[in-house]
């Protein structure tokens, strides 16, 4: 995405970095970010606060890849903290409320280059909003696709091997695996 021309001298735009756990969502945003940082263009970076897997202050792919980040609990932060960037990289959208949504429109609609990471689907393969209501609005899409730890086909799916039934339970290979289609079961009630 980082050759991508426009003709407007200070239009803005959304891309979505989407997929299931362990395809590489975090990592493809920091090789973006870490380009743009390259390019000496102004950076900002946000995690949620509910993701302390790895680093408390870091964004942190599965591979170990890590960058500073901005540790917020609502969108508006977002906003109002990124005011003087160029770039807005946000990791874990799915655990921002549908706020973030319209929060990515105006910063788009300010100038900016708005790149969010998220989960498509939850553990039951259920759209995980607000990133399907991010994916209409995006010009720019990646879905990312693991590998499936059972029969090692592409995989889309988020597979939970805890019994929890609460739609968020952060976790990473402790909680969760990824699945393709036909591999992925959702315990039923």
């Amino acid at each position: 995405m980082e050759n991508i021309a426009h003709s407007k001298l200070n239009s803005g735009w959304i891309e979505v970095i989407s997929g299931c756990m362990f395809s590489g969502k975090t990592e493809e945003l920091i090789r973006r970010l870490r380009r743009a940082q390259i390019a000496k263009q102004n950076v900002i970076i946000f995690k949620p606060i509910i993701d302390n897997r790895y680093s408390n202050n870091n964004i942190v792919s599965h591979s170990e890849q890590s960058l500073s980040s901005t540790v917020v609990e609502t969108a508006d932060e977002i906003f109002s903290l990124s005011q003087n960037s160029q770039i807005v990289g946000i990791d874990e959208g799915q655990f921002f409320k549908g706020d973030l949504v319209s929060v990515c429109i105006k910063l788009a609609d300010l100038g900016k280059r708005i790149i969010v990471t998220g989960l498509d689907q939850d553990y039951r393969g259920v759209p995980f909003e607000p990133i399907p209501q991010l994916l209409a609005v995006a010009e720019y899409i990646t879905k990312t696709l693991a590998i499936c730890v059972v029969c090692g086909n592409p995989a889309s799916r988020t597979q939970r091997t805890s019994n929890s039934k609460e739609r968020i339970v952060v976790g990473a290979k402790d909680l969760y695996e990824a699945r393709c289609r036909s591999c992925h079961t959702v315990a039923q009630n």
